[in-house]
Order: C-alpha cells, then structure tokens, then sequence
C-alpha cells in the first residue's frame, strides 16, 4: 500500500550490516522531510550563515587531486547558488575569482549538528531509524553540497559501512572491492586519520606509473534523488558530482571490527607524525590533509595507541563472556556518532565514548542466508563493470528502481572542529598546485625520499601486521 517501505527496520538492518558488497535501497525514504533539503532550502535555513567551500580545477591531470592542492573560500549557500548558475561576480562574492568553466566547488564533510545547532528540530528530518538504527538522526549525519565536477580523492574509510542519501542533482560513484587494494597503491600522505587514499587518479589513471590498476575492477553506480546507497566496509570509492548543483547526507555506521582498525590507525598515526615531524619544516611538504587539525605529539598518540588497544581487548573480552549490550541506550549511540573518526579533541577521547554498542552484537548470517539478500526492484546490486567498458563509463540506477543498465554512453565522521587551512588561496584564477604524493627528487631518480619509507611502513598490509603483534603482546 502506499507510504509502505519494501523493507522492515530490522530487515534493511540485517541487509546493511551482513551485504559484503554495495546496493543500492529505492523507495525507502519517500516520506523524509530530508528530501527537500535542495540548495535553495538550506540557504533559507541558514540565513546567510558562511560555509567552507573547496575549490579544486576541473582539468584533469595524472595526479590525484589532493585537498592539500585546493583552494578554500568561506561563503554563503546564496553567493554558491549564484556562482553555479552563472550570475554576474558581484553576486557571488568570494567565488567571483573562480571562473566556473575551471573550477567545482565542494562543501563537503559539513557536520549537521554543528552547521544547524541552533535549530536541533531539523536532525528529525532524516530518519535513519528506518534502516534499524534507532537514535539515529541528522545529528549523526554529515551534508555534502557540490557543484558539477566536485569530487574527493579515491579513498577508502578504516571505519564503519556508509549509508549514502542523495536527495538534490546526481553524483557518480566508482567503488572498487577490498580485495583490490594492491591495485590502487595505497597512500598515507596526504595523511587524514581513517581515510588510506589511492595514489591513483581514477579519472584519468597513469598506467605507466600505475600498471597493477588495469587488474582493478569497478563498479560504478548514478546515484539519483531518493535513493540510498550502501558503501559496504573498507571499499574504496571516487565519488563525483554530474549535475550544475548536488546535495547528499550520509551516516556512517559503527562496526565491530572497527575496534581492531582503531589500533592500527593509532599505530599510522605514531609513525607518520614522528617521521614528518622530524623533517625539515622548510621542505614544504604539505603531508597533513586540511581536515587534520594539528600534527599531534608523540604523547598524545602514545595514549591514543593506548586507548584504542584497551578499547579492542574490552570489546573481546565482552564477546567472548557473551555479556549482551541490549542495555545501550540511544545516547550512548548518539556519542558514538558524534566522536566517529578522530578521537582526540578535548571531551571526545576514547575513554569519553562508549564504543560500538548496540552495533558490535549484530549476529553475521551465514552464507546460506546471504543468498536471501531480497534484490530487485527497491534493492538493485551495484554490478562490476565489463572490462571492454572505460573505468569512467557509469551505470545508471534511475529514480523509478528500474534494474541497472551497465555500460551507459560520499571514517565514521570526521572531528567536530574548525579546518586549519593549510592552503588558503584567493588568488583569482590561481591553478591549484598538484602534489605529487610520493614527492620524489628531482635530482635523482633513486633517491629515496622520507615519503617512500613512510609508504613501506605504514603500507595497509604492514600496519594490519604490527597491530596483530602488538594485540598477541598485550595478551602474553
């Protein structure tokens, strides 16, 4: 009947937390009063209230364009609204020295609780209670507001699985498996806690530099208004705006092999810190992404590493007894959404939130059930892309769930704190600077830099290595 979702609570709960790969819910949020959150809407709401935009230049170069390599203006959803429709540069303010034929604009990783904290009554418009996470609502949300060509990085998130609402314009995704991460040679630098970038330039791949990509593969999707999409954990993904004007929420969810994941972004965090830190200032190397506040202490991090190991063993020990965690109340869930990626800001650390509660006891369904995932109609698979297809060709899921049509012609969140801006360019029709993230020397070509040993050592592979040494040393 209508205003009926195809999938109960506990049902979509059950496909988000056991589906190993990523999908795409249809019809399940008709009735979100999210769905008008348009640009127009949100510049109503916030009154003329500034925002971090990131510029980045939408030429396409072999390099990955890092936020370390963008520009960054402070504006309003009005002066945005009139810079992407091309209105005359008196109107649009801090974007008048940006030329829109050259630039895309992202206001991205925008906290709903922070960005609307004097009208709390707007987190009830997202209701993602409906996909078995009661509690949760905009305060656990983060806004993404785009212009066309906006994207970030290929990445991957040490923590959680993602739960993607797009509700203005169309974004495209291009995910690919965890099994492929040897093939998007993975970086630390720019260094983001939770976030492991790909040194690759999915849109225009350097296959010289980079010949393990070819045995990538894709699976790309159009995400359209209405629809959800579910970013299954540790699967990396570019993510690209295909309209004049985009606006998408997403929550990430907690899991349990988030606890083990946390050692070993404390034990990344301890090395890269320590070795960048020792470099020259002068060297110029912009290693830190934007979204880091500070380069932190040996100290600090030694307590992070602490934490994050006492953090695990409780958990284990919690499994192991088989005490039940039914008692979790929903703001002990709420904490935890609010204290995603980085722990270290003064009243969020580890010690202060209660992790993985109601989250971390979700059984995991055998493979027999696994093969009652209900696809269809209001579930579609995102497919993987036939190998004769461009990575860059998309696969369209239109808003009516109709089947994808392949070959056509978004870490746990991030710190509720302000950006430091390491690069705050204003300078009109200034080319963003593109960093090479391995950051060779010119002068010789076998000179190893101190990027190539923090390449090694803190390689996905060797991290996963030294943080299981280190938990069998914590149990001796």
């Amino acid at each position: 009947g209508e205003g009926v979702k195809p999938f109960t609570p506990e049902k979509t709960k059950e496909i988000v937390m056991s589906l190993q790969q990523p999908a795409v819910f249809c019809n399940m949020v008709g009735d979100w009063p999210a769905l008008h959150w348009n640009v127009k809407y949100l510049s109503a709401v916030l009154e003329g209230r500034t925002i971090q935009f990131r510029l980045g230049l939408k030429t396409v170069d072999l390099v990955p364009q890092f936020e370390t390599s963008c520009s960054y203006v402070e504006a309003t959803l009005e002066e945005f609204l009139a810079w992407s429709c091309g209105q005359p540069s008196c109107l649009s303010g801090p974007f008048s020295c940006y030329d829109y034929s050259k630039y895309w604009a992202y206001a991205d990783y925008k906290y709903i609780a922070r960005i609307f904290e004097d009208k709390p009554e707007i987190f009830q418009d997202i209701r993602w209670s409906d996909f078995g996470f009661p509690g949760r609502s905009g305060k656990e949300s983060t806004l993404w507001i785009g212009s066309e060509g906006a994207n970030t990085p290929c990445h991957l998130d040490s923590y959680g699985c993602n739960l993607v609402l797009q509700v203005q314009g169309r974004k495209r995704w291009h995910l690919f498996p965890p099994g492929d991460t040897s093939f998007l040679y993975p970086t630390r630098i720019p260094y983001e806690e939770s976030s492991i970038f790909s040194k690759v330039n999915i849109a225009n791949p350097d296959l010289k530099r980079f010949p393990e990509f070819r045995n990538s593969t894709v699976h790309v999707v159009t995400l359209s208004p209405g629809q959800v999409l579910l970013v299954p954990r540790h699967w990396w993904h570019y993510v690209e705006s295909i309209d004049p004007v985009t606006v998408s929420i997403n929550s990430w969810i907690e899991l349990d092999a988030d606890h083990e994941a946390r050692v070993e972004e404390a034990i990344t965090r301890m090395l890269v810190c320590a070795i960048k830190s020792a470099e020259n200032p002068s060297d110029g190397d912009l290693w830190l992404n934007p979204t880091e506040v500070e380069a932190t202490s040996h100290e600090i991090n030694l307590q992070y590493l602490n934490k994050a190991v006492s953090a695990y063993l409780k958990c284990q020990e919690t499994s192991v007894s088989g005490q039940a965690r039914s008692s979790s109340t929903g703001a002990e869930q709420r904490t935890n959404a609010s204290c995603k990626r980085k722990r270290r800001e003064v009243g969020c650390e580890p010690e202060g939130c209660t992790l993985l509660t109601q989250e971390c006891d979700f059984p995991t369904p055998k493979a027999e059930e696994l093969q009652k995932i209900p696809f269809g109609p209001h579930l579609i698979q995102v497919l993987p892309q036939s190998p004769k297809t461009n990575v860059m060709g998309a696969v369209a899921v239109e808003s009516d769930g109709r089947d994808l049509c392949e070959n056509e012609g978004e870490h746990f969140g991030k710190l509720h704190c302000k950006r430091k801006r390491l690069l705050m360019s204003n300078d009109c029709e200034t080319a963003a600077r593109q960093m090479d993230p391995d950051c060779r020397p010119c002068t010789s070509q076998t000179a190893l830099s101190t990027n190539d040993l923090l390449d090694c050592l803190v390689n996905p592979r060797v991290i996963s290595l030294v943080a299981q040494l280190l938990l069998k040393r914590t149990r001796v």
